[in-house]
């Protein structure tokens, strides 16, 4: 998996940065330290909660497939909301997605992510 990020780093949260890096190369323990206690993740539909059980889904979530992994976008909507697009490419059906991950911030922490097809 490889990750490219054309995008200024500067645009987003720290925390969300430094989520977006752990994420990319499943360094799972990392990217959960990011998560509030009662983190929300939705994903496809799939809604999970709590930082445990976010863990184990992100932890699992395509580990079937090789792909990987560019940020193409990336911005800040207010101070506790960033949006991160990334374009993944792999093994998966369709080869091909772009996704949002839209995420919530409460005391510097990701409270909440939602992950989701990308609106052009």
């Amino acid at each position: 998996m490889t990750q490219h990020t054309d995008v200024p780093s500067e645009a987003i949260p720290a925390t969300v940065r430094d989520f977006m890096a752990a994420h990319v190369v499943h360094d799972d323990d990392t990217a959960s330290s990011f998560f509030t206690d009662d983190v929300v993740l939705v994903d496809v539909g799939e809604t999970v909660r709590g930082r445990e059980q976010v863990h184990a889904f992100l932890r699992d979530a395509g580990s079937q497939f090789e792909f990987t992994t560019e940020q193409i976008g990336a911005h800040r909507v207010d101070d506790t909301h960033a949006v991160v697009t990334v374009r993944l490419e792999g093994t998966f059906p369709g080869g091909v997605a772009e996704l949002d991950y839209r995420f919530t911030l409460r005391d510097d922490l990701i409270a909440e992510l939602v992950i989701a097809n990308h609106e052009d």
